[in-house]
């Protein structure tokens, strides 16, 4: 196995290892970021491209699928651990399914949608490249995909501004959670050209601010289907 897929493998297994901590940790509210502008920024991406259905990848216990559902969107939440896939469906009457990036690149969610949405889910390498080139088969004429991410000019530290694999941690999270997951960090430019070499066009780039910092608490794309 590659030095990818093994990174690959532990961002899926620290997800496996953590579901239920991250369950009560959005049950809590926990999270300073989500309370203070993720959450909304997101939820007002969505409804700002006046879309009807909704696929929302990597979903985790469907917080953000009950939230689109609530302002009468047809949301199917999808994702790879089976903990968040069952809390999901517990807590609401809306569509679930447990399936994997890979299967969904490979064609196996033969559905299309009006939005394809990605909050903080996409943090792979070859996962997310091939999931991208899967991204127009999944959308109706004129749909968009959003996504919402960490901000490169944020997350690189002090590091240089280029493509590779990043150590995280769970500094401000409780201590319930263990093996923090690898991530891929993308450039600006790097996230842009996904959009552009398959086959959409890029729309928009939010920044939404944390208010207490004034600085970008993430990047929001939106890139659309135009023929």
């Amino acid at each position: 196995m590659t030095t990818n897929q093994n990174k690959e493998r532990e961002i899926i297994d620290s997800w496996h290892k953590n579901a239920t901590p991250w369950i009560v940790a959005i049950q809590e509210n926990q999270i300073e970021s989500r309370k203070l502008v993720t959450d909304r920024s997101i939820v007002d991406a969505v409804i700002s491209q006046n879309g009807k259905t909704v696929l929302d990848l990597g979903c985790g216990e469907g917080w953000l699928t009950r939230e689109l559902s609530a302002r009468g969107l047809e949301v199917l939440g999808v994702d790879i651990v089976p903990t968040l896939i069952e809390r999901a469906m517990m807590t609401s009457a809306d569509r679930f399914q447990l399936i994997t990036y890979a299967e969904i690149a490979d064609g196996k969610l033969a559905e299309k949608f009006d939005l394809v949405v990605a909050n903080f889910s996409l943090f792979g390498d070859r996962s997310v490249t091939d999931l991208f080139r899967s991204i127009p088969l999944l959308l109706n004429p004129q749909g968009s995909l959003i996504i919402q991410t960490l901000h490169p000019m944020i997350s690189t530290g002090d590091l240089p501004d280029t493509d590779g694999w990043r150590s995280s941690s769970w500094d401000g999270f409780s201590d319930d959670f263990t093996d923090p997951a690898p991530w891929y960090f993308r450039t600006l430019a790097t996230w842009i050209k996904l959009y552009r070499t398959n086959g959409l066009t890029l729309i928009d780039i939010r920044q939404p601010l944390h208010p207490q910092t004034g600085k970008p608490a993430a990047v929001i794309f939106i890139g659309a289907l135009i023929a």
